[in-house]
């Protein structure tokens, strides 16, 4: 199983490079000034933990798919890329001057325009190059999905999948920045389902759910396939971005590469700030509203903050719902009847997804 999944990987890139260096000389040949759109592109994407591509990937392979199949890995080639993508809008709609450690996107052009010395606002370059770059990325990953073939044409199980995932992110990140300004005057009591509505539109659903189905459709999995699977990888996915939330609050920045509490100036509406207005006293819930969103919230606000989701048991009903969550997910995977090798593969991304620490 290792071995085929390091040999999946190393295929991946380099069809992600071949496509990308593909995308450069297209470009070029319109100017040369337009180079550092495919470079912000390919700096991005050449990281990561490639868990929607291998997810994609032995969903093929349970669904009786050919080991290596170029099929699978063109998916995962239109995943990464849809990723990117995401990532960078993403990065945009929060303000996040940082990923994984470096400038993002839009920052590193707001970066090149101070650099360069250009005219006008450096910030306002950096976003429409930015919103450009996402915008030309998401239309590389359509271009690699098509190329698949067949399996993914008009009217396919696979690219009704495809569609549909790509319409559940743009709506769940529209009702996520919703949140953050209708959210304070909303109902308390509804504060947690709202919460969960975003995470798993906004993300479970793409990074776990939807992933998994790809690569099984492209397989030919028959609709039950995909439905038990979903009922594994829908949980999991869910308990990844509470994950991804938790670390937003309390991880550690040399290891997620985002400054520490960056959720909280950027003023999301997650499932432990429901939590904390649901168990907080009015003292904690005062300081919440009064600080979440605050970009200047200085180091000590964060920690106070922090300190109130503790002590108030909202980060421990997070976490209580993480563990319940895994363990829906854990048992469907049992009951699966598929192959040994995928099985213990969807296992490991599985337990990596919930344990992670960035």
């Amino acid at each position: 199983m290792a071995e085929e999944q390091s040999a999946f990987i190393t295929a991946l890139n380099t069809t992600l490079d071949d496509f990308l260096d593909r995308q450069q000389h297209l470009v070029s040949d319109i100017s040369p000034d337009v180079a550092p759109l495919l470079d912000s592109i390919r700096t991005l994407v050449s990281g990561g933990k490639r868990m929607r591509a291998l997810l994609a990937y032995w969903g093929f392979r349970a669904a009786g798919g050919a080991g290596l199949s170029h099929q699978a890995v063109q998916a995962g080639v239109a995943l990464e890329l849809f990723q990117g993508a995401a990532l960078i809008h993403d990065d945009i709609i929060d303000r996040s001057a940082t990923r994984r450690g470096r400038p993002s996107v839009h920052q590193s052009f707001t970066d090149l325009h101070g650099r360069s010395g250009w005219q006008l606002d450096p910030e306002r370059f950096g976003q429409a190059a930015g919103i450009l770059t996402g915008d030309l990325c998401l239309s590389f990953s359509e271009e690699a999905f098509a190329s698949i073939g067949p399996a993914t044409a008009s009217g396919t199980k696979a690219r009704e999948i495809f569609n549909r995932m790509r319409a559940e992110v743009m709506a769940g990140q529209y009702l996520d920045i919703l949140e953050e300004v209708a959210g304070p005057l909303r109902t308390v009591a509804g504060a947690a389902g709202r919460a969960r509505t975003v995470l798993r539109f906004k993300s479970a659903k793409y990074s776990t759910e939807h992933p998994l189905a790809l690569g099984a459709a492209i397989a030919g999995a028959p609709d039950g396939l995909l439905e038990r699977f979903s009922r594994f990888s829908l949980p999991l996915g869910e308990a990844f971005q509470l994950r991804d939330d938790v670390l937003g609050v309390f991880g550690d920045p040399a290891t997620t590469g985002k400054p520490a509490g960056d959720d909280l100036r950027e003023g999301k509406r997650t499932l432990l700030v429901a939590f904390l207005r649901e168990l907080g006293t009015e003292d904690q819930v005062r300081n919440l509203e009064a600080l979440l969103g605050h970009a200047s919230m200085s180091d000590d606000d964060v920690q106070l903050i922090r300190g109130d989701l503790q002590v108030s048991g909202a980060l421990g009903a997070v976490e209580a719902e993480i563990s319940s969550l895994s363990t829906a997910s854990a048992t469907a995977l049992d009951e699966l009847d598929i192959a040994e090798a995928p099985r213990l593969a969807l296992h490991t991304l599985a337990e990596a997804a919930v344990r992670r620490k960035a």
